[in-house]
């Protein structure tokens, strides 16, 4: 009962702060999602008055600690109050929204945020902090890479063909490879380069930023530069925000000028997620159990340190609501999967509305069936946190699963 009440209090709390008092005493639909408030220029000039108020362990906290991760909603809301007291207070609840169980005493998220920022501004550091670097930034958001291709003095570079081909030298950078992104999808590549030779590498858009040749006339050719079918100059000339050499065919998507626009703009933000309502059941640990349904995961080797998990659900057609129209039964049901571990950092995310159709002449029959839904997701052995949330459109009811993943290892 006492962690029921824990979480409500953290939730009504979180609702108030973010709202303004002229429209704290209304009830806002909840099917509706909250929409930022647009603030005038005597509000503004007010925050702005009270952060050069705050006391040094809250404008650190703000600034510092929480700058890459809290939202623009609570960081309005935080300038809003006039005690310590309930600064204090908006602290507490903000880690224990954040937290995978908030029933124990540690919070496993704050602990996992705090050693991200101690381990960028160990390995990170060049002159400024870690935590504000490019490389910290992005650690203390998204975590560990999966794949880091380090090169600290730089050295030949071999260019793919769709980035030219030929052969360079390079400034010092690296590639960081996640598999999965919340937001952003798989198999997600990052590059820092470091033009100066400082040691503060930075987040690029452009492969060839890393490129020491790049202003050199007659070294550091491309494929068709060096057979005369192509002008170095000619990579001064593009309009997609890169200077790589001409090609001999089409670019990849991941080559794409507005989607490595999108994914720079994306990496710097904390992961959207899609069915709010649902996510939110997670995170709030309040169990619902209106809708019942079972489910099962397997595994399939893919490589020594990956393995292949399909989880499946398998939902009663009792269980939905169906709409009659013109002869055809209809039911849509929402379907969040989320995998972590233990520190809380998100792996995997995905999310899904499956709908069901039936005729007037099946439909008897079809009720008394099952609907199946699979996602296979790519994991690395070792033990997780399985949730799932499964929500009926049309009944608004819910069924929530959460469970301990252990992926095996499988040897040669």
């Amino acid at each position: 009962m006492a962690r029921v009440v824990r979480t409500l209090f953290a939730t009504a709390f979180s609702i108030l702060i973010s709202l303004p008092p002229s429209l704290a005493q209304q009830a806002p639909d909840p099917k509706d999602p909250p929409a930022p408030q647009k603030l005038t220029k005597e509000q503004k000039h007010k925050m702005s008055r009270a952060l050069k108020e705050l006391d040094a362990q809250y404008k650190q906290w703000l600034n510092e600690d929480v700058v890459y991760i809290i939202t623009p909603e609570e960081r309005t809301a935080f300038l809003q109050l006039s005690t310590s007291e309930e600064r204090e207070q908006f602290i507490e609840q903000f880690w224990l929204r954040r937290s995978g169980n908030p029933d124990l005493p540690d919070n496993d998220f704050k602990e996992e945020h705090y050693r991200r920022i101690a381990y960028a501004n160990e390995h990170f550091a060049s002159g400024i902090p870690g935590w504000r670097t490019d490389r910290g930034r992005t650690y203390i958001i998204w975590g560990p890479a999966d794949e880091v291709d380090s090169h600290p003095t730089g050295g030949t570079y071999d260019r793919p063909m769709e980035e030219g081909g030929g052969s360079t030298s390079t400034y010092p950078w690296e590639t960081w490879r996640y598999r999965y992104l919340e937001g952003l999808g798989n198999n997600i590549i990052l590059e820092f380069v470091d033009p100066s030779g400082s040691g503060e590498y930075h987040l690029t858009m452009d492969p060839s930023e890393k490129d020491a040749l790049l202003h050199v006339p007659g070294a550091g050719l491309s494929l068709l530069e060096s057979m005369g079918m192509a002008s170095k100059a000619d990579r001064f000339t593009r309009s997609d925000g890169t200077n790589l050499p001409t090609t001999m065919g089409g670019e990849p998507a991941s080559m794409n000028e507005f989607t490595r626009l999108e994914q720079y703009a994306k990496i710097q933000q904390a992961p959207p997620v899609k069915f709010k309502d649902l996510e939110s059941l997670v995170t709030s640990r309040i169990v619902r159990d209106q809708v019942h349904f079972a489910w099962r995961t397997d595994f399939l080797k893919v490589t020594n340190d990956t393995v292949l998990v399909p989880v499946t659900v398998q939902v009663p057609n009792s269980q939905l609501s169906f709409q009659n129209k013109d002869g055809v039964h209809t039911a849509t049901m929402n379907v969040f999967g989320r995998i972590s571990t233990l520190t809380g950092r998100i792996v995997q995310t995905f999310e899904e509305a499956v709908s069901r159709d039936f005729p007037d002449s099946l439909f008897q029959q079809s009720v008394k069936l099952q609907s199946i839904y699979q996602k296979a997701v790519p994991l690395r052995p070792g033990l997780y946190r399985l949730d799932l949330v499964i929500k009926d459109v049309q009944s608004g009811n819910v069924g929530v699963v959460n469970s301990r993943l252990q992926v095996p290892r499988y040897e040669d």
